[in-house]
């Protein structure tokens, strides 16, 4: 049966808590012909002086504002970390500045001129914060942290050093079931290892199969040795602490796995169909 993309409907989630006073501002997109979905996520945390990363979808940019001001008043934000700037992470960058008064746009200092020059945002509200450098929020230091996979040098994930919580920008990238999940546990562990080899390889980094596999994983490594107790990103579903460690094997095995067949419909990825999902 042929589905017609134009009259599938993206599902709904509101926004996750996934550690104290920290919530994932979530969007799916239908994908592969609305056989799985895909996550469009940005963050928010409640530090002192709270912090917005990356900033939506333009096709997304009613709800998401409104699931944003339901947990945060805009004039309290004072921090939006841009981790790069691809089109799905700062749809709603202009909107947002001219929403929180107060807030102060975070991105590296080689991505800072062409925000300037693109949005034409003032130099006095950019700050510039690099891989290894860090940001004092109030009531913890969020330290910016390049993931070993991504589609833009500017790229930079960012650690909650208070909650341990990552964000992982475009890394760790998997879809999700036609109607989407929470966690990557709910998924079959199958279909989670699939998915995340299809998206690096076909779309996020697909020269990952040319790197050393050995300095690949020293980097991967780095990473997962600074305690991440939970990784969230921008297309994954949540990956609590039981799923962390193997969420690190399956990203450090990148190079040399070999992903399911790119189709439409997405059957490989299913398996045609016979893996059911666990909601429990």
């Amino acid at each position: 049966m042929t589905v017609d993309v134009g009259q599938l409907h993206s599902p709904r989630q509101e926004p996750l808590e996934v550690a104290p006073d920290t919530f994932l501002i979530r969007a799916v997109q239908c994908s592969l012909g609305g056989s799985l979905s895909t996550n469009f996520n940005s963050l928010l945390i409640r530090a002192a002086e709270p912090v917005i990363v990356d900033t939506g979808m333009v096709i997304n940019r009613d709800i998401w504002f409104d699931d944003l001001f339901s947990l945060v008043e805009p004039n309290e934000v004072r921090w939006i970390f841009a981790t790069h700037l691809d089109d799905d992470h700062i749809g709603n960058l202009t909107e947002a500045i001219e929403l929180c008064p107060n807030a102060t746009v975070v991105v590296t200092w080689a991505a800072s001129g062409r925000l300037c020059s693109s949005f034409d945002i003032p130099r006095e509200r950019i700050r510039t914060v690099d891989d290894g450098e860090t940001l004092d929020v109030g009531d913890r230091t969020l330290r910016a942290i390049r993931p070993p996979v991504y589609d833009s040098p500017h790229t930079r994930g960012l650690l909650d050093t208070k909650t341990r919580v990552y964000y992982a920008a475009d890394a760790f990238c998997a879809p999700m079931p036609a109607e989407p999940v929470d966690r990557v546990d709910q998924m079959p562990a199958l279909m989670w290892e699939r998915g995340m080899a299809m998206v690096h390889h076909y779309s996020l980094c697909p020269w990952i199969s040319m790197v050393d596999e050995a300095k690949f994983q020293t980097e991967v490594k780095k990473l997962a040795g600074l305690s991440v107790e939970v990784i969230v990103g921008a297309h994954t579903p949540l990956i609590s602490a039981s799923s962390v460690e193997r969420a690190f094997d399956q990203l450090a095995a990148l190079p040399s796995t070999i992903p399911p067949r790119m189709s439409a419909s997405g059957v490989d990825l299913l398996a045609g169909g016979q893996i059911e999902i666990d909601r429990g």
